[in-house]
């Protein structure tokens, strides 16, 4: 059963939006590889302490990454996380689970996809075509072999997963719960469906009557159980047409994942998270203003965003 949330107003702090997480909890995170993810938000459920997270979602980079890096994920069934755009492996991603402290759910994308359309169809499982002659079926005794009985070919079913909340961070919101995603929605309009709750960020809380004159809600009301404004929220992944991806502060991220757990602490954890007691105290950390404005010059022209894809040092 998932839960319509009716309240007219949900603002809420990012500390309360964090609150409705709880460890061991199935997350869906919302945005994909380098763009719109929910990262002030899984800042502070770091910040917060959660540990024993159960993470779903397609095509993720630093946002699993970082709560791997962090001790906060116990188990993962995630498509893909990497850097696949620009550095490679994730690198905390890939020692949590070979050392074996993230168990890892390993299958496709549109696997991943079927599981949470079927949670948000209602039904106990769906047919999937895109694992038949892979091994990722030896991997997964829950998998079940049919025979069509309109066609007489065989399919795999995949149960439902429904997740106990779904993080989103979207261009637009109102006070109500509505949320506007511009550009390509990945996952996060099915996982919304899918999930028994959504917390969001924003990057603007407007009226509903503005909302509508930029497009109208595609994610309704009544999923969403708390909101909160948090401008630059997804940094350092983009948020279109607000602000591009911060390469170098990303290169400096990876560098210190690359380095090894003691060198991640010391080197992103501590300055970047720990050392940043509330959101605001991030966006001065990593440059105020000036970064906010460099970030969001990208729509100058092509010339603009390409050297801020150039820039190599934070």
């Amino acid at each position: 059963m998932i839960a319509v949330f009716a309240q007219r107003d949900k603002r809420a702090s990012l500390a309360e939006l964090a609150a409705h997480v709880n460890d061991g909890d199935w997350v869906a995170v919302g945005g994909g590889l380098s763009s719109r993810e929910p990262m002030a938000l899984l800042r502070e459920l770091i910040r917060a302490g959660r540990r024993g997270l159960k993470v779903v979602g397609s095509a993720h980079g630093i946002d699993i990454d970082l709560l791997c890096g962090a001790g906060a994920v116990a188990r993962s069934a995630e498509s893909y996380v990497g850097f696949e755009q620009d550095f490679g492996m994730a690198p905390n991603y890939r020692r949590a689970c070979e050392s074996g402290a993230v168990e890892v759910d390993d299958s496709c994308c549109y696997t991943v996809v079927q599981q949470l359309r079927a949670a948000a169809y209602g039904l106990p499982f769906l047919p999937v075509r895109s694992v038949r002659g892979t091994s990722f079926e030896n991997m997964h005794s829950e998998y079940k072999r049919i025979t069509c009985p309109f066609t007489g070919e065989e399919l795999i079913l995949v149960p439902a997963l429904q997740p106990d909340i779904a993080l989103i961070h979207a261009q637009y919101g109102d006070a109500h719960g509505n949320l506007r995603i511009e550009g390509p929605p990945v996952a996060d309009i099915l996982a919304a469906r899918a999930s028994k709750k959504v917390v969001a960020t924003v990057e603007r809380i407007v009226s509903n009557d503005e909302l509508r004159s930029l497009g109208g809600a595609n994610v309704p009301y009544f999923y969403v159980a708390a909101i909160a404004e948090v401008p630059f929220g997804a940094h350092p992944t983009a948020c279109y047409p607000m602000y591009a991806y911060d390469r170098p502060h990303t290169a400096a991220y990876y560098a210190a994942a690359s380095a090894g757990p003691q060198e991640f602490e010391s080197n992103y954890l501590g300055p970047f998270v720990h050392g940043c007691p509330d959101h605001h105290d991030y966006l001065e950390r990593i440059g105020g203003s000036a970064l906010r404005s460099r970030l969001g010059s990208w729509g100058e022209g092509t010339e603009s965003w390409m050297n801020l894809y150039r820039e190599e040092s934070a």
